[in-house]
């Protein structure tokens, strides 16, 4: 497996671009609409928010996908089209508005929004960039695409992956956004995956459905689950594999390739949590159970206080240990280890439940670094899980406090 330029236009046949809409008042030089196509049909799927809350877009893209005609996205942002005055009307409009350009059919689009929520979309401004913006699709368009649904986003988050799969190279790339309102129960975002492989929906769907729990579903900047989360891949056989089968091989040499990608992208984002300073990475390990090892690192990840401590660079041991305890899994903390690491080293601070003496300023200088991870060994099993957040900076506080202005 390699990693390689392209993103979503990455997989033969994708092309990308994205454009000025004027989505948001104010706002007329970001680019705000984002175009995918592909130059022929596709196999598709989609997971979406469990948020009892859901946007209109995810309603309109889940019955598309379903019928099984999507060759392409087209998103917004600037706003989210959730709980809005003609949120339906207005996402199918952006579907058709994207099926008059191309010549296809509106079902041949999946929709997506992100922004503020309960305010009216403007869809005369969606529409009337369409035809520019389809006429502008490009191989290289990516990188647009990209920035067309970036909202406090502080950096892209663009991957590509090309892999071997029966006995041709195959290609897997996309375009994700995510920075605030970052918490599992899909897959915490925006993200739209391409590939040239040649894989059937129900096999597309179920490899999407074992990615995401164990990628973006372990992410946490905030602990709140956005209205309009979803993840869609496309699949346009263009690489030219056979078709692949349930539990062969080449299904899981695509379901590492997936899942190397989507970690890529869970990373990225809980580095660009909002206001963050610091990528956090927890890994509990010596679990006796997965579901419990995922339990205990999304409850450190999550932990307000323990967020606070490593944006100061403090070795506050005690707080990893204090949410582990409330984390409602069970573990013994009479046997519990706990070390923080980075690229400038690590340090021990605490052994089977007891602190340890450490070196405050060697521990000062560990935690300083962009990313650090917190180690936890529970002895108890086999199981490891790794689980992705970010500090809680002044800077959070900052853009959440005016977020809609």
């Amino acid at each position: 497996m390699k990693d390689i330029p392209g993103g979503v236009c990455a997989a033969i046949d994708f092309r990308a671009a994205g454009a000025v809409a004027g989505v948001k008042t104010g706002n007329a030089k970001k680019r705000d609409l984002a175009l995918i196509l592909s130059g022929r049909p596709c196999q598709a799927a989609c997971v979406v928010t469990r948020n009892r809350v859901k946007a209109a877009p995810l309603r309109v893209t889940r019955r598309h996908v379903e019928q099984g005609n999507v060759r392409g996205v087209i998103a917004n942002s600037g706003n989210a089209n959730a709980c809005a005055p003609g949120d339906a009307e207005s996402a199918l409009r952006m579907c058709k508005a994207a099926a008059a350009a191309t010549g296809l059919t509106p079902e041949a689009f999946a929709v997506a929004s992100t922004g503020v929520i309960g305010q009216r979309l403007n869809i005369e401004a969606i529409e009337r960039a369409v035809p520019a913006l389809a006429a502008s699709l490009s191989p290289l368009g990516s990188a647009d695409a990209e920035a067309a649904i970036m909202t406090t986003d502080t950096r892209p988050k663009e991957f590509a992956v090309a892999f071997p799969l029966g006995g041709r190279t195959a290609r897997l790339g996309g375009i994700a956004k995510g920075s605030g309102m970052i918490h599992p129960n899909m897959g915490t975002m925006l993200c739209f995956l391409t590939t040239d492989a040649a894989v059937p929906a129900p096999l597309l769907q179920q490899a999407l459905e074992t990615v995401v729990p164990r990628t973006f579903n372990r992410v946490s900047v905030d602990g709140d689950t956005s209205t309009n989360d979803c993840c869609i891949l496309l699949a346009n056989g263009a690489a030219g594999n056979e078709p692949l089968r349930a539990a062969g091989e080449d299904y899981a040499v695509f379901l590492e390739a997936l899942e190397h990608l989507c970690t890529q992208f869970a990373r990225a984002i809980a580095a660009d949590g909002e206001g963050a300073s610091r990528l956090l990475t927890c890994t509990v390990s010596g679990a006796s159970g997965e579901a419990a090892a995922e339990t205990l690192a999304m409850s450190v990840i999550q932990s307000p206080l323990l967020k606070a401590a490593m944006f100061g660079a403090d070795a506050n041991w005690g707080r990893v240990l204090c949410a582990l305890g409330y984390a409602g899994a069970a573990f013994d903390p009479e046997k519990t280890d706990v070390s923080f690491a980075s690229p400038a080293g690590e340090i021990a601070v605490c052994r089977a439940g007891r602190g340890l003496s450490f070196d405050e300023t060697a521990a000062k200088k560990i935690l300083s670094e962009q990313e650090v991870e917190i180690k936890v060994d529970l002895h108890m099993g086999r199981d490891s899980v790794t689980a992705w957040g970010c500090d809680l900076t002044y800077d959070y506080v900052k853009i959440n406090g005016d977020y809609r202005s």
